[in-house]
């Protein structure tokens, strides 16, 4: 059980508290810890162990969920509450189901829980989100004429790779010396947005949902494989998530600012900034 983990957990048990008695969402966990037999245990290891009990109520890797006569409800319910929190109680299958049937592919989906200043952007702004952190640097300029001319702020966010810890904190000190963009100032939080999206790829293959005809599905799996090979962005305008791109698209896109900003007064930024994006990623699939 990571720190991280545990402090996800326990913003999640709180709020059960704070609202379990208006929402009927009380609930208790249950740590359960697993020792390997194959292992010696050592002192060393007897001292971390009750350093980790001491400062947690509970902690899993996998949550089984049981109703109140011992019967299972959700054989690891553990993606369902990364995703959703408390919202997914009581935890069980026919839940997880239920709030796939209602989710799309949206802001909220994709940050809910992690950084509210994202999602009070979505009311005010358009926004990137991404990893493209030399763009960032580079395009500090068009950045700015892009917003004057979309005539509404164009805010952007850096929520770091899932790997490279060190790499990730550098990117952060720079953005932050630099005035560069908005990031995730909670390093836990990183951590926290790349294990949801892995969350939500793991609760639909539980859910045997794993189709690459469903939309989410695709989204879902394009950012973890930009993830794991390079950069990337997307552009939302309140909760619609507009385009999705790899980096090298994306700020190719804004470096080329002038050949499409003609276009906003008619159809507007958002859907400028999308026809240009798609024009320079459609010639790339076509090569392939």
């Amino acid at each position: 059980m990571s720190c991280d983990e545990l402090s996800i957990l326990e913003q999640i048990y709180i709020d059960s508290r704070v609202q379990g008695s208006r929402m009927g969402a009380l609930y208790e966990v249950v740590w359960v810890p697993i020792v390997d037999p194959n292992i010696e245990y050592t002192d060393a290891m007897d001292m971390r162990f009750e350093h980790m009990k001491n400062n947690m109520p509970w902690s899993k890797t996998i949550i089984v969920v049981l109703d109140p006569q011992g019967r299972e409800l959700n054989p690891n319910a553990i993606h369902l509450m990364w995703v959703w929190g408390s919202i997914a109680f009581p935890f069980t299958t026919a839940r997880e189901e239920a709030l796939w049937r209602l989710e799309t592919w949206r802001l909220e989906l994709l940050v809910d829980g992690i950084d509210p200043t994202i999602l009070d952007w979505a009311n005010t702004s358009s926004c990137m989100v991404g990893t493209t952190l030399s763009g960032f640097a580079n395009s500090r300029a068009m950045h700015g004429a892009m917003a004057t001319a979309a005539r509404i702020p164009l805010e952007m966010t850096y929520v770091g790779k899932s790997k490279n810890t060190e790499n990730v904190k550098s990117a952060i000190a720079t953005i932050n010396m630099e005035k560069l963009s908005y990031y995730l100032t909670d390093p836990s939080m990183v951590w926290f947005f790349w294990t949801r999206l892995e969350s939500m790829l793991f609760s639909k293959i539980q859910l045997k949902q794993a189709d690459d005809q469903d939309p989410i599905m695709l989204q879902i799996k394009k950012l973890l494989s930009y993830d794991a090979n390079g950069s990337w962005a997307l552009l939302c305008r309140g909760s619609e998530i507009l385009t999705t791109g790899h980096g090298s698209t994306m700020l190719r896109t804004i470096d080329h600012f002038d050949f499409w900003k003609e276009h906003i007064p008619e159809v507007g930024f958002d859907f400028s900034f999308k026809s240009y994006h798609d024009w320079l990623y459609v010639p790339r699939l076509l090569l392939c």
